[in-house]
């Protein structure tokens, strides 16, 4: 057995919480990534002395473990062959189509599964070497699922947790897979695997009976070495207080007023912002709104529909086509239906920082997601938190798990292009009071429910599944 390490509570990622950026003088630096992970974690990891190990992006092979403003960060390489077989090929081409329902094809090839295999052990191996005597390990999301079996195997002393970001599907999809046996069994390596819903931790236990043949009761499947795994929904969240006082912010409220002006002052501004993304809906969504100002029920010198998508995965083959298609999209509804100084879409191919996010949903007056599939959707819990006025109206997918607290929004099938140009009209033409009665509601839901209550919940439910090993993680002082 490795010798063991010295932290209490390591986070076994993908990406580590920083990106390498180059210094105006040339030399490399890190700056904090924007996701809402590290926002939930990093106060936890900061009370238990924790270690983050994750892939720092690029190629380089030589990086030692580092501190980032008080963060040990422990770097894992990847080859050039790794990136486009792990990351490229099993991670985004096989796991991301099928867990998202198959809205594209996923593609299945071994030499992808051996890299997957490969590339997971080394973390695992690393997790094994950083944890204490009887430490807590959580390790996130489906680039990884095979780790918790693995780090198990190695230290069977920790306590293991497992939280997937993205949906998991059902039986029917998830059988697909010829890996899906090993993929079970990896998971059941942690004490407590968490889901963002309900449904999803229901299709890990009922597939974990049906194809590992394991015993289960509702959320507990029973090992046969004497260990229970517990399958739980564990909704993540956002930084909902930092979101508002963002908001609240006189830079972001000049910027508000800056971005409608510019915009032309409509009367009506509809926002989306997403990753370019096929599972994000972006296409319907815009045909919808084209559709609505063809027929006349919206005016390009009133209304404007602004569409951020930043840039995503842009080696992979599906994305650059997703790309081109909806540049084309875009340029034939401005060039049918805009006239100069007003196109119909405003189109920005680009990622913002969070000040610039925070004035786009101040600004806009209806915010709309609709994914085909979405684990969660923290846009739509962003958008409630910057509405400090309890003004905004959401249109949301029914298919993103946001839907299942946010039940305020205006809910869409986003497959339904008639009934999303209906959610639109009456979202936009909703009466003050019904929009203020929606939006404090779901305020309410996401200021109480932020992502340091997730991950307090997590660590806490982790902590109690197993009480005969490991010490206890200590929550963050609220």
């Amino acid at each position: 057995m490795a010798h063991p390490g010295s932290a209490d509570l390591v986070i076994v990622a993908n990406r580590l919480p920083v990106d390498r950026v180059t210094n105006p003088d040339g030399s490399s630096g890190w700056r904090r990534s924007p996701g809402g992970l590290v926002t939930a974690v990093e106060p936890v990891m900061r009370a238990n002395d924790g270690i983050w190990i994750g892939w720092p992006g690029g190629t380089d092979a030589d990086l030692e473990p580092f501190e980032d403003e008080g963060m040990k960060l422990v770097p894992i390489a990847l080859s050039a062959d790794e990136v486009e077989e792990f990351y490229e090929g099993f991670s985004n081409g096989t796991l991301w189509p099928l867990y998202h329902d198959v809205v594209a094809k996923p593609e299945f090839h071994r030499e992808w599964w051996d890299a997957y295999v490969r590339v997971n052990r080394r973390f695992a191996e690393q997790a094994s070497t950083c944890a204490s005597e009887n430490a807590t390990v959580w390790v996130h999301d489906y680039q990884l699922q095979l780790v918790p079996q693995m780090l198990r195997e190695l230290r069977p002393d920790l306590r293991i947790g497992f939280f997937l970001h993205i949906p998991f599907p059902p039986a029917e999809l998830f059988q697909q897979l010829p890996w899906r046996r090993q993929l079970l069994e990896g998971l059941l390596g942690a004490d407590l695997v968490g889901f963002q819903l309900p449904g999803a931790a229901q299709n890990f236990v009922r597939l974990v009976r049906q194809r590992v043949g394991h015993k289960t009761h509702r959320d507990l499947v029973y090992l046969p070495d004497g260990r229970t795994v517990r399958a739980k929904a564990f909704p993540i969240s956002i930084d909902s207080a930092g979101f508002e006082e963002l908001a609240r912010s006189e830079v972001v409220e000049r910027r508000a007023v800056e971005i409608r002006e510019a915009l032309g002052s409509p009367s009506r501004v509809f926002l989306g912002v997403d990753r370019l993304d096929y599972t994000k809906g972006i296409y319907a969504r815009l045909r919808a709104y084209a559709e609505l100002v063809a027929e006349g029920e919206l005016d390009v010198d009133h209304a404007v529909f602004v569409q951020v998508a930043t840039p995503s995965r842009e080696e992979v083959e599906q994305y650059k086509i997703l790309r081109d298609e909806i540049d084309r999209l875009v340029g034939r509804i401005n060039g049918d239906l805009g006239r100069i100084g007003r196109p119909a879409i405003s189109y920005l191919h680009s990622s913002y920082p969070r000040e610039e996010m925070a004035a786009l949903y101040r600004c806009a007056d209806v915010m709309v997601v609709t994914p085909y599939r979405d684990g969660m959707n923290l846009v739509a819990k962003e958008y409630v938190a910057c509405r400090f006025d309890n003004d905004g109206a959401l249109v949301l997918s029914e298919f993103a798990g946001a839907a299942d607290e946010l039940r305020q929004a205006w809910l869409v099938n986003p497959y339904d292009i008639n009934g999303m140009k209906a959610a639109l009209m009456e979202a936009s033409r909703a009466e003050g009071k019904d929009v203020t009665r929606r939006m404090k509601a779901m305020r309410k839901q996401v200021m109480e429910h932020d992502v340091a209550a997730w991950a307090d919940s997590f660590l806490a439910e982790l902590a109690a599944v197993s009480p005969d090993h490991g010490k206890t993680v200590r929550p963050v002082k609220q």
